[in-house]
């Protein structure tokens, strides 16, 4: 993982050259400029050694065509066992779907 500069002297963590953005419990990974981005929700943690961990996530790739209804966007859904995991299948859909 890398952190990408902006302009105001802030950046964005990267995985695989694509920028994350963190919202309380939804991570979204990918330039919302393109065609596709991935929305990862955690929706259960644990604790180990005193910090949470997120356990259960939820990866979706989704359309950024606002011309389809919510439902229609989300075009591969997963329940995974751990963030790495999530971000693992969700670059892989990510790139597929872009090199189209």
């Amino acid at each position: 993982m890398t952190i990408i500069k902006t302009k105001k002297g802030g950046g964005f963590l990267t995985y695989k050259g694509k920028p994350l953005v963190r919202c309380g419990n939804t991570i979204y990974y990918g330039n919302m400029n393109e065609d596709y981005v991935v929305i990862i929700n955690i929706t259960g943690t644990r604790e180990v050694h005193g910090l949470k961990i997120a356990d259960r996530v939820i990866v979706q790739l989704v359309s950024n065509d606002e011309s389809l209804r919510l439902k229609d966007r989300i075009i591969n859904k997963a329940e995974q066992r751990g963030l790495y995991n999530a971000l693992d299948i969700g670059s892989v859909w990510l790139e597929r779907k872009l090199e189209k």
